[in-house]
């Protein structure tokens, strides 16, 4: 992976979740990242080198992860789409910004548009299905994250994690299981705990809001998440008013890590639209 450094800064923002940190890069319009489960702000890394060339990035990292401060309770998908309009309230001539989310940061942007639209000019929402997690998914979810609270995030949960996020294929990249280990052993069990339990364990279904996106949209799906086939995220995209797709091939649900220069391409030709 490349490392981001050149003409790289970083700012905090006071927000009702805690103060959440974010590296600042790029120049024009501005565009703000909050990324998925498991993973903290490094997990844009492979897309930044091409989408810093047209916007000034404002990459977080999301409540609880890297080096923002641990949630401390739980927390709402609503909650943490009024720390994003917080965040945009914070920069300076920003204006409404690019949204741009994955899985988690999807859902936020998602809540973000339709509860906040003066705060978003455009939303790309990357592997973020719209509807609860299944049931027996998540009994198995309340199990592990009662393991995550007592033991960390343990090997056997490491692995866990591993297949939801990547393809088998990518499984055996330890550059891409890194970005994932390296997040989670970041943060305590409890902390951890409580962003499953928040954010996963209690999501609830998100279709009733997509009429209300107003901003043009831009929804991702890889080839290999079942709970967000192309197909479901179609049907999603039916109910936004002005809603394209598309999808990623040989990734499931960090598209942006697996497949870096298709996910970007996707990103750069819908900015061209907006």
């Amino acid at each position: 992976m490349q490392r981001i450094e050149e003409k790289t800064t970083t700012v905090s923002f006071d927000t009702s979740l805690g103060r959440v940190h974010a590296r600042v890069m790029g120049d024009g319009p501005t565009a703000v990242l909050w990324h998925g489960m498991f993973v903290d702000g490094r997990s844009w890394d492979p897309v930044i080198p091409r989408l810093r060339q047209r916007r000034r990035l404002i990459v977080l990292d999301a409540p609880g992860y890297g080096e923002s401060d641990e949630l401390a309770r739980l927390a709402t998908i609503e909650e943490c789409a009024e720390v994003a309009a917080q965040i945009v309230a914070q920069l300076p001539g920003a204006g409404p910004v690019d949204w741009l989310g994955t899985a988690w940061g999807g859902h936020v942007g998602m809540a973000a548009a339709a509860l906040f639209p003066q705060a978003i000019r455009s939303l790309v929402a990357i592997s973020a299905p719209v509807e609860p997690i299944d049931p027996v998914f998540r009994i198995k979810l309340i199990i592990a994250g009662g393991v995550l609270a007592r033991l960390g995030p343990i090997a056997h949960l490491r692995h866990a994690v591993h297949d939801a996020q990547l393809t088998k294929a990518h499984q055996r990249n330890g550059e891409m299981t890194a970005i994932i280990d390296s997040a989670v052993n970041a943060v305590s069990g409890p902390g951890l705990a409580r962003t499953v339990t928040s954010f996963i364990i209690n999501r609830t279904d998100a279709t009733h809001r997509l009429s209300r996106i107003v901003a043009p949209t831009l929804l991702v799906a890889g080839d290999d998440r079942g709970e967000w086939s192309p197909e479901i995220m179609r049907a999603a995209a039916e109910r936004i008013p002005n809603a394209r797709t598309a999808v990623v091939q040989g990734a499931r649900t960090l598209v942006q890590v697996e497949q870096p220069e298709a996910t970007a391409a996707a990103i750069e030709e819908f900015w061209d639209t907006v």
